[in-house]
């Protein structure tokens, strides 16, 4: 059989921690920040987890994760 291929996409946006869970980063915090308040900037920052219904579709894509 050959080997799987890990979407380039998904490494490059998604790492999988020690517990098992995905890490993402937050979104909607790239431009057009001057609208956005302080809080809610400041709450967009660091990294959170991948929702329980898409940890498998992200699985799928990284087959070596």
């Amino acid at each position: 059989m050959p080997k799987m291929k890990t979407k380039s996409s998904a490494k490059k946006r998604f790492s999988i921690r020690a517990g098992g869970s995905i890490k993402r980063g937050q979104a909607f915090k790239r431009h057009i920040l001057t609208k956005k308040t302080t809080k809610n900037k400041r709450h967009l920052r660091g990294a959170v987890g991948v929702h329980e219904c898409d940890s498998a579709a992200v699985r799928a894509m990284m087959p070596y994760a």
